[in-house]
């Protein structure tokens, strides 16, 4: 039992946190990982929820029913997460608190599956939770990648290993028809981003006969879309090596020969190149603002990014730009672009707002869960 200290707090709004300054007595340490039904100030039932006194957040809800978070509550909220995301073959098929499953990610591809736990109770619960998922979807491979660094503020160490099936020599994955070469054990987050799938094919839309830069491209998937669509010509910068040669495998299998890839500090890489000039910019940068205390320094370095896009585009160009930081939402991150193009001299239109797609789904009452938006301009 968890019990809240004075009234007003977030948690009793609907949000499904809680902080250790906001309960009345700490629990033992022993009860790490174990669920804890959470009580107001007046001692009436709010929600069950995972404890763990060593997180900053100690409490975080599953339930607003007094249930255990048992197989048959997990099989359940698997299914529901199975059912939201339709029969999609690629995509986040479970997140987080917005599934209900505080701390689990598990993400699709094809017959293969990759699952993180992030919090004690949802790490300790992994058996539970690869049998009932192998029992739906009869993954060819599942593999658990807890390797976050964010598993340290619960007590966890990290660790990479095949739960069950085998994978295979090389792996890949077609997202629109576009192949992808995976690295499930040690490719970034789970093997791709998923997030920016359905953008892909934005991107696309603008890049026939242009001048293309895709900007922190990882495995290159704006760049690839860009040039299956009939780019001119697509360069890809990204500071990792082994991100980019991911990328020039993909790009010779998908018969792309007309990407350029750069090994660079972006920022570096606009400054030493003031005068390339681009019809199609893509900004898809690593989140500027992991924590609040940084935002200061996250609006100077988007807003720097913005402005050399800005100044590096001719005449009709377009600009894709894209933030993952949640604490920057998106009339925020479109004030940042447009002080970027006032400070280039330079006037732009907006053609579309961005979001993330439905397969990570928002939780209204939960601000945090709204991590990405973007916007696309043209300069006129």
């Amino acid at each position: 039992m968890i019990q809240l200290r004075g009234e007003r707090h977030r948690v009793l709004a609907g949000h499904p946190w809680v902080y250790a300054n906001e309960i009345a007595e700490p629990c033992s340490a022993e009860d790490a990982g174990d669920t804890a039904a959470l009580y107001d100030a007046r001692g009436r039932f709010v929600a069950s929820g995972i404890y763990n006194p060593r997180s900053q957040i100690v409490w975080r809800r599953y339930s607003f029913s007094s249930e255990d978070l048992d197989a048959v509550f997990i099989r359940r909220a698997l299914l529901r997460a199975l059912n939201r995301r339709a029969q999609n073959p690629v995509c986040r098929l479970v997140w987080s608190e917005s599934d209900s499953l505080p701390g689990l990610t598990v993400d699709r591809y094809d017959d293969v599956l990759v699952l993180q736990a992030q919090t004690r109770a949802l790490d300790a619960r992994i058996p539970i939770i690869a049998d009932i998922l192998c029992d739906l979807l009869h993954p060819r491979a599942l593999i658990v990648r807890n390797e976050a660094k964010v598993r340290a503020l619960e007590g966890l160490s990290c660790h990479t290993y095949i739960h069950s099936g085998e994978l295979r020599p090389e792996e890949s994955v077609r997202i629109d028809g576009i192949l992808f070469h995976i690295d499930f054990q040690n490719g970034q987050k789970t093997g791709l981003y998923l997030d920016q799938r359905e953008h892909y094919g934005r991107a696309a839309r603008y890049a026939a006969g242009r001048r293309v830069l895709d900007a922190f491209c990882n495995q290159g998937g704006f760049a690839l879309f860009a040039a299956r669509a009939g780019a001119g010509m697509v360069r890809a910068i990204d500071s990792s090596e082994s991100a980019l040669s991911l990328l020039r495998r993909n790009a010779e299998a998908n018969g792309c020969a007309r990407i350029e890839t750069v090994v660079a500090n972006v920022f570096d890489y606009f400054h030493q190149n003031r005068d390339e000039r681009w019809d199609l910019v893509i900004l898809d940068p690593p989140p500027f603002a992991p924590v609040k205390k940084r935002l200061d320094s996250a609006y100077r370095g988007y807003k720097e990014l913005n402005l050399r896009a800005a100044q590096s585009l001719n005449r009709g160009g377009i600009l894709m730009s894209f933030s993952c930081s949640h604490h920057i939402g998106l009339a925020d991150f479109t004030e940042i672009v447009r002080e970027a193009f006032s400070d280039a001299g330079k006037s732009a239109h907006i053609l579309e707002y961005l979001h993330q797609p439905p397969d990570h789904p928002i939780l209204l009452d939960m601000p945090e869960s709204e991590y990405l938006c973007g916007l696309i301009v043209e300069v006129p």
